[in-house]
């Protein structure tokens, strides 16, 4: 077998015009993608190595005795210490075209769940109880939570915490600001989350628990901080590096945790 000589004069040609494809992707879906684009990288990187080492007949030359499967051996583990310690780029791009994500953000969950979504000191917030017609209307949308919290990690219970303060279970309500839907996605958000009408209560409820998937992730498991970036915007959040000083913000913490302290009792 030849070996395969590569030009390297523009190494991301052909990424570059592949077209995006964006999906609701679980993170045990985007953990498989990651895992994926990473042995391609390696398996590329190893490929340049052997090209570059061809000149001087591999690594170990050709005199020394089993110098085929030592180059073989030593050029994958090379290439995979390039490609972990010091990534090409070329992963992080074909991860970014499928999901449009960061993959250092799936990456860092590297298959474990999210955690402290039901915070351990949730009985010392008050406790705050919905409607019976709000509990009737949310009643009717269990599937589809069920199917969200699977999906993206995150307690049933929190899911309805944040629909019952951001719209009561009301599917058709639309804010002042222009949030919509059950779990108030703002347009950018939505196309972000790959929601293409917030007004469809599968695809508000699917968008709003992968965005704040995403918030509890970006604040290490932190509730506070993901609720105060769902509610105020994570820019907010940084700026003030920590909840930020909004009587709305504080206020919608407390009643998502007061819902959640009802619910779990």
């Amino acid at each position: 077998m030849e070996n395969i000589s590569l030009k390297t004069t523009d190494s991301l040609k052909h990424f570059n015009s592949t077209p995006e494809i964006h999906k609701n992707y679980s993170d045990a879906e985007k953990q498989k993608l990651a895992k994926a684009s990473k042995e391609f990288e390696s398996m590329l990187a190893q490929m340049m190595l052997k090209s570059i080492t061809s000149s001087t007949e591999g690594l170990f030359g050709s005199e020394n005795f089993g110098g085929d499967v030592l180059d073989t051996v030593f050029e994958g583990e090379l290439a995979s210490y390039m490609t972990e310690s010091k990534s090409l780029g070329i992963s992080e791009m074909i991860y970014r075209k499928l999901t449009g994500e960061n993959i250092n953000d799936i990456l860092k969950l590297k298959g474990e769940k999210l955690k402290g979504q039901i915070p351990t000191d949730i009985k010392d917030v008050p406790s705050v109880q919905p409607t019976n017609n709000t509990m009737k209307r949310l009643e009717k949308y269990e599937d589809i939570i069920l199917e969200a919290s699977e999906k993206y990690g995150i307690h049933k219970n929190v899911i309805k915490s944040i629909i019952l303060t951001e719209s009561a279970a009301n599917e058709r309500a639309v804010s002042k600001a222009k949030a919509k839907g059950l779990m108030q996605l703002m347009d950018p958000t939505a196309k972000e989350m790959g929601v293409s009408n917030s007004m469809n209560p599968r695809e508000n409820i699917m968008g709003g628990t992968k965005y704040f998937a995403k918030m509890l992730r970006q604040y290490n498991g932190n509730m506070n901080l993901a609720l105060a970036a769902y509610n105020a915007g994570p820019g907010n959040v940084e700026k003030y590096n920590g909840i930020p000083p909004f009587d709305e913000t504080k206020k919608y913490i407390n009643r998502v945790l007061g819902y959640l302290n009802n619910l779990e009792s």
